[in-house]
């Protein structure tokens, strides 16, 4: 941390020199924005519209153990220190959230090591909300990957397939979790099945929910994690605002984290369409 004189110091350097940057800053902008998209030719090539697909990050964010797993505090205040600064301490998986493939292997892929252009995807959204509305035991099955194929075409390689439960709406209410008086969850996840599909007939790179697991609520095994993240591939889970994406088209950015030999970690999702 910089003594206060230096701060104001280097601020007033900053100042002077913002015009002189701010012609050059925009150009590399323009170009490194121009290869990404020439790289990526499924990316949607002139966007109109980017969506957070991302929750907000509360003390009161539902959890799978249903405990509290995001604490911060308050270390410095403008009013006495001139700046502001929490401490943060935060579950690898709470909120919108990544798995890394370790989350669910012994001595898999950690959360700094997931190649970071597989984490710029094409995103394919499986709209289940009616049967989720209807059964909140639902799952992704290989039929529901079938009747999007045959809607939308191939799955694209690398894509995030995405479930749409309509579960974000849940989002601030005991129906996120939806426990019943057991404690048992109910809430939609990936069938086992449907990751197998995605497994051996496509070159999927990921998959996300919009609930608080891939597995369903009630799963006692975690069969989908355990055949999807070995694969090596990620998940995300906790999605929000999937209704206001088209079911293809759209390219998804996961902002991961990045600590060394982390399982996962809350992640900002940005789609653009």
């Amino acid at each position: 941390m910089c003594h206060p004189v230096i701060m104001e110091y280097v601020k007033g350097k900053a100042l002077t020199r913002r015009d002189m940057f701010r012609g050059a800053a925009a150009a590399g902008a323009a170009i490194a924005a121009s290869s990404v998209v020439g790289s990526r030719p499924l990316m949607a090539q002139t966007p109109t519209q980017v969506v957070d697909v991302t929750h907000t990050l509360t003390h009161d964010f539902p959890t799978y153990f249903g405990e509290q797993q995001f604490f911060d505090e308050d270390v410095f205040n403008y009013a006495e220190h001139s700046f502001n600064l929490k401490s943060l301490r935060v579950n690898e998986h709470t909120g919108t959230h990544i798995d890394a493939p370790l989350h669910f292997t012994d001595g898999g892929t950690s959360i700094d090591e997931v190649p970071v252009e597989s984490l710029v995807c094409p995103l394919a959204i499986v709209d289940i909300r009616e049967k989720a509305a209807a059964d909140p035991d639902a799952q992704v099955t290989p039929d529901d990957l079938t009747a999007w194929i045959s809607a939308n075409g191939p799955i694209p390689a690398g894509a995030c397939v995405a479930q749409n439960a309509g579960w974000h709406q849940r989002m601030g209410t005991p129906q996120f979790r939806n426990a019943d008086d057991e404690g048992k969850m109910h809430f939609p996840g990936f069938h086992v099945e449907a990751v197998n599909m995605l497994l051996e007939e496509t070159e999927a790179g990921g998959v996300g929910v919009d609930t608080l697991s891939i597995d369903y609520g009630l799963s006692a095994d975690f069969a989908t994690h355990y055949r999807w993240l070995p694969s090596n591939r990620w998940a995300v889970e906790n999605m929000a605002n999937l209704d206001a994406l088209p079911a293809t088209g759209a390219t998804l950015v996961v902002g991961a984290p990045k600590h060394a030999g982390g399982t996962g970690g809350p992640c900002r999702l940005i789609a653009f369409i």
